[in-house]
């Protein structure tokens, strides 16, 4: 015979379970006691928890203003005050004036095939003496000239006379050197342009958009092969390039003399010559071992050969 205690017990146990899978509220406690006696159910109802803390808004960060994007001076402002430099992508020149008046022209390597220097009208948006490119595996670009904050910039580097960077203008080291210290940021404009320039005059009319020059470009040329002395040679003589004007000499003079500092004691002379129909000018240097320093600049890939 069952114990009919011990019968019920099942039956009750179940029940509660049941309802409290249904319910999701009430748990329900067994507590059997002796044979006979009733399953005590104890109803427990736990206090709802808290609600969870919401996490405070993240703040937001404040708009920053709207940055205006710098605009270069123009041309005819900076001829009267400030510093100009046209870049012809043709001819691979950079010809620069400081107050109208023609101070350098100097080779430069532009952007190459996919990679072009855009032309239009630049300021100089930052100068740094040391910088690395964020973009092209951290290359060093002594002497940096920023003209766009998308990468392109006047800088020094390798010049082997024709397009060969990344978009930057490349311009040889002691030139890059000199360009730094003689331009400042609020009075530079730069324009690079798809023409071949000819001169300093056409490199003026270009960036003044067809305007002629003022006089003093005009004079300045021959006012400079006025005030060249023109020195006997002495020991031998060699030939380190044929320039278009006299500040394209003069500029290439002071980069060797940056490279090979042993030139500075050779007598360095400018000689105009007409070749055909094209004007050009001499630079040649002299000095006793002329030539023995003419092969030392050939077998770094400089142009020279020996006059006398």
């Amino acid at each position: 015979m069952v114990n009919a205690g011990f019968a019920r017990k099942p039956l009750i146990v179940t029940l509660c379970l049941a309802l409290a899978g249904m319910a999701g509220a009430v748990v329900a406690v067994v507590q059997p006691m002796g044979q006979g006696a009733k399953a005590q159910v104890q109803a427990q109802v736990p206090v709802p928890a808290p609600p969870a803390m919401q996490a405070a808004p993240a703040p937001v960060p404040p708009v920053p203003p709207e940055v205006k994007p710098a605009l270069p001076l123009p041309v005819a402002e900076v001829l009267q005050s400030g510093v100009l430099i046209v870049v012809s992508k043709p001819t691979q020149r950079m010809h620069v004036f400081k107050d109208g008046v023609p101070w350098a022209v100097s080779p430069v390597s532009t952007g190459r095939r996919r990679h072009g220097t855009p032309s239009g009208v630049f300021p100089i948006l930052q100068k740094a003496r040391f910088h690395r490119s964020n973009i092209y595996s951290n290359a060093p670009m002594p002497f940096m000239q920023r003209l766009t904050w998308g990468g392109i910039a006047i800088h020094a580097g390798h010049v082997p006379g024709y397009p060969a960077s990344h978009g930057c203008i490349r311009v040889p080291y002691g030139f890059a050197s000199a360009l730094f210290k003689l331009t400042r940021a609020d009075r530079t404009t730069v324009v690079v342009t798809g023409e071949a320039v000819r001169d300093d005059r056409h490199a003026v009319t270009l960036a003044l958009g067809g305007t002629a020059p003022p006089p003093r470009v005009l004079q300045v040329e021959q006012a400079a092969l006025e005030d060249e002395p023109v020195l006997p040679p002495a020991g031998e003589t060699i030939q380190l390039a044929a320039a278009q004007s006299v500040g394209e000499a003069e500029a290439h003079w002071a980069g060797l003399v940056a490279t090979w500092p042993e030139l500075a004691r050779f007598r360095k002379t400018v000689v105009p010559a007409v070749v055909g129909s094209r004007q050009l000018y001499r630079l040649r240097a002299s000095a006793p071992g002329a030539r023995a320093m003419c092969s030392t600049l050939k077998r770094a890939g400089q142009d020279c050969f020996s006059v006398s």
